[in-house]
Formats: C-alpha cells, structure tokens, sequence
C-alpha cells in the first residue's frame, strides 16, 4: 500500500456542477477555511503528475490552479471525464469529484498503485453503495468509448463504461481504508455541509 503511484498518471477535479441543491457552487464552500475545491487539489498534488480543475475556468482561476472548461459541460459529469480523457494522452488519469470531503490519500494511492499494474482501461471502486466512477481512475484510451457513448445519448457514467475493460476494487479491499464507511460521501445539502464541517474541523 506505500507503493509509489505511476509518475504518468495526472490528477482531475471535476466541479463543474450547478449545486442546484446546495444552492451554490459547492466547490467554492470552505473547510477549515479552504475551499472544497482546493481542499481536493492539494489532496492529489503529491499523487499525480500535474492537476487540473474541469470546470468554468472564470469561477475558479482565481485559485491559482489550472483549469480547464469542461468539453461538454450539459453532459454532467460524463462529459467532465471526457474532458479530462481527452486533454491528456500520457496514460492514466485519477478522476475526482469537488465534493468528497472524506477522501484520503492513502486510500487514493492505493488506488494509483492498482492502476500501475492493471491491463484494464478503468479502476473502478466499488462502495456498498455501488460504483463510484467519480473517484476512479481512466486510461486516456478509454476517452473513445465514452464519447461514442455520449454521442449515442448516454449519460449515467456507469453506463458509458459497460463496453471498457474494467477493474473492480470490491467492498473489501476498500474496509482497510474506510472503516467508518465514509470515503465517498459527497455533499449535496446543507445538512450535508455543515455535518462534515462538524467532522472535519478542528
């Protein structure tokens, strides 16, 4: 698990959602004072090659990162992870959603490492929950795929993946990294917010 993650592999924070429950960019609420969107930033620098934020680049610039608008921004984050596929063709890429307070990364150099020695063009964890294709990792290869998918009026992320070679990280082997069964869970309300700030503020 203290493998060091494939040099070539480059980080992607996808945040070019409208929150439209959250009523606000969730990207841009603060933990501990940093923006969730930075917050994730920093999590994947030490990890990956470069990272780069998919979203409205005029919402975020001010940040300091790089940014990238998103290729097909109606198309959700189906059309994010295209996006990040197809600017990027030097091997993998660690996809992850702005809002997932929890991630560690620990767990997302496992990630990494599995995807090292994989033959599969996705690394797919799957929670108790199901897949989680918004914190997974992609070979640049499967960008043709997915845009044959998009073309063909599929958007469910799960979806677009059916005709990839996948490698499923199953319930078990994430137990080791997420015992309090968080890992995943994004911030879609207030609610939402305010319990994680409650968790993860000093």
């Amino acid at each position: 698990m203290n493998a060091a993650p494939p040099a070539a592999c480059a980080g992607w924070v996808l945040a070019g959602g409208e929150s439209s429950r959250m009523g606000t960019p969730k990207a841009l609420l603060e933990i501990g004072g940093q923006p969730l969107v930075s917050r994730t930033v920093g999590l994947l620098a030490p990890l990956c090659s470069s990272v780069c934020i998919v979203g409205t680049p005029e919402r975020y610039r001010h940040l300091g990162f790089d940014v990238i608008a998103d290729e097909r921004p109606d198309f959700g984050p189906l059309g994010g992870i295209l996006t990040a596929l197809a600017a990027n063709a030097a091997g993998w890429n660690l996809v992850v959603a702005c809002d997932l307070p929890y991630l560690t990364a620990e767990w997302l150099r496992y990630l990494l490492t599995r995807a090292a020695r994989s033959s599969a063009l996705v690394v797919l964890p799957e929670s108790k929950s199901g897949p989680e294709p918004l914190c997974a990792v992609y070979h640049h290869k499967a960008a043709e795929a997915i845009r044959a998918a998009i073309h063909s009026g599929v958007l469910k992320v799960t979806r677009a993946l059916e005709a990839l070679a996948i490698e499923r990280v199953t319930p078990a082997e994430i137990q080791a990294f997420d015992p309090r069964g968080v890992l995943f869970q994004n911030l879609n309300t207030r609610e939402d917010y305010q319990k994680a700030r409650a968790e993860l503020e000093p």
